[in-house]
């Protein structure tokens, strides 16, 4: 949907462009010609009426003239610098939550073109941690946000729950990284719940980030869906050049590199920077209201991302 309506801005765009230009250069000289001709053959220039409406545009090209700034703008601002998203599940919770709206700066990894998506300038790559927004990369068409954990060159082992890093050894760098455990400290539990389901809530040191996360006790790792990368165990995989490993925060509530795969540069589309407001959805189909519309607003939620 959301690569649809950028293409759809895209086209308004260019054609409220192209007919005021149309109208601009090629319409306005012969209006103004005719009330030359007009004035001339009168002896003397009209009055500010008669001027008026022979230079006067027509009805489209006066409306093109006046939403052409108006789109150029929202396509400027949309296309390179931010992106409004809602955050529609619970995958990275507990950073994120269900009726969270964000901002996405879409100039964090490269401004690209609206429509192919190449980039036109480079102005940075995603480091560990951030909160990555991307195309899924099985359908393009919809976009995903997980935390960037696995960077290119990057050996990423998840086993019983605990992530391994083992970081790209550079050439020159003697000795190279070992695979480490992330560092994890226990927050507490049952203050987020699947059904009936306390969730373990941690806190994880992801390179320079120090974010939370969940875990689902009850739940066993479902290695038997995890990609498989050609030459490596279940749950290990070293990521290619050019491509990043990412991970839901509700570690056992998200769909993400484990089962999929990794994420290339091409598909990037931006850093989740700010949370400008948060919903809360709790009402149930026998309320007066329709479900869509909102049953509270966290406040204390509005802010940066960790």
């Amino acid at each position: 949907m959301a690569t649809l309506f950028s293409h759809i801005l895209v086209i308004l765009t260019l054609a409220a462009g192209l007919i005021w230009a149309f109208d601009h250069f090629v319409l306005l000289p012969k209006r103004k010609a005719s009330l030359a001709l007009a004035e001339a053959n009168a002896g003397a220039p009209l009055d500010a009426d008669a001027r008026h409406n022979i230079l006067r545009e027509g009805a489209i090209a006066e409306n093109a003239h006046g939403v052409f700034p108006v789109l150029a703008a929202v396509l400027i601002f949309r296309s390179f610098m931010f992106e409004p998203f809602q955050i529609p599940s619970g995958s990275m919770m507990p950073t994120l939550l269900v009726g969270d709206f964000i901002l996405v700066e879409k100039y964090a990894y490269g401004i690209k073109d609206p429509v192919w998506r190449s980039t036109l300038i480079e102005t940075g790559k995603p480091e560990r941690g951030d909160v990555a927004v991307f195309k899924y990369p099985q359908d393009e068409r919809i976009d995903y946000i997980k935390r960037v954990v696995g960077l290119p060159g990057d050996r990423i082992v998840y086993r019983n729950k605990q992530l391994y890093i083992q970081p790209k050894c550079e050439t020159g760098m003697n000795p190279c990284p070992e695979l480490k455990a992330l560092n994890v400290a226990g927050v507490n539990q049952g203050e987020y719940r699947s059904g009936t389901i306390p969730l373990e809530r941690y806190r994880e040191v992801l390179g320079e980030v120090t974010h939370d996360l969940l875990i689902n006790p009850a739940r066993g790792e479902p290695t038997a869906y995890y990609f498989q990368q050609q030459g490596n165990r279940i749950g290990e995989w070293i990521v290619p050049e050019g491509h990043y490993f990412m991970m839901g925060d509700n570690r056992d509530n998200s769909t993400d590199s484990r089962f999929w795969g990794f994420v290339s540069e091409d598909q990037l589309v931006g850093r989740a920077s700010v949370i400008w407001m948060s919903f809360v959805f709790d009402r149930s189909e026998a309320d007066l209201l329709p479900t869509w519309i909102p049953s509270g607003v966290r406040f204390e939620r509005i802010g940066g991302i960790e």
